[in-house]
């Protein structure tokens, strides 16, 4: 019995609402039958933890909150992990493509805010970026926007990733910045 009990706590815990999803677009779709037609709506639904994890998902039902409820569990199978800087920003400039539909994704220094439209905002909002530029250009479908979106953020790498990739050290890889700076102030100040 407590073994039961078990499975059912942990069963709740997972059940947890860790995961945000944002509805991007409902349609609804007829099929001819013999009788007339039959209505049915598609749901295209978007999840993230605001972490760097995000995925998309559709479903198709006789009525919305169906087709929603499939939507989001297609979304949590095939959810996918961003590497983020800073926890609120793109590591570099990147370009993703689906189809006719074409998207180019920018890094943005703080306090940007999250410059992208339609679909692609729900996207960055569900994956935790804060700061990031973005333009579609190309198709406007909203199931090839996210899917643009989301093959450039697939090519997403971290200085971290790069580095163990060439067997160097992150420090080596990033750009120095303040270091060649401050020398020469020194040996100024020694003469």
């Amino acid at each position: 019995m407590a073994r039961e009990d078990n499975r059912r706590d942990r069963r709740d815990r997972d059940e947890t609402p860790e995961f945000a999803d944002r509805l991007v677009a409902i349609n609804r779709v007829s099929k001819t039958v013999k009788g007339g037609k039959r209505f049915g709506f598609a749901a295209l639904v978007v999840v993230g933890d605001q972490k760097g994890r995000v995925g998309f998902g559709k479903g198709k039902a006789r009525e919305v909150p169906e087709a929603i409820r499939k939507a989001t569990e297609a979304a949590k199978r095939a959810m996918i992990r961003v590497p983020l800087r800073e926890g609120r920003t793109l590591h570099h400039d990147m370009q993703g493509r689906h189809g006719a539909g074409k998207v180019v994704m920018r890094t943005a220094p703080q306090g940007t805010g999250i410059i992208a439209g339609g679909p692609m905002r729900a996207v960055f909002e569900m994956l935790g970026v804060q700061d990031v530029v973005a333009k579609s250009t190309g198709s406007q479908n909203p199931y090839n926007m996210i899917r643009a979106t989301l093959d450039g953020l697939q090519k997403e790498s971290s200085p971290r990733s790069v580095a163990q990739r060439r067997g160097k050290k992150v420090a080596d890889i990033l750009p120095k910045t303040d270091a060649p700076a401050e020398a020469p102030v020194e040996e100024a100040a020694e003469a």
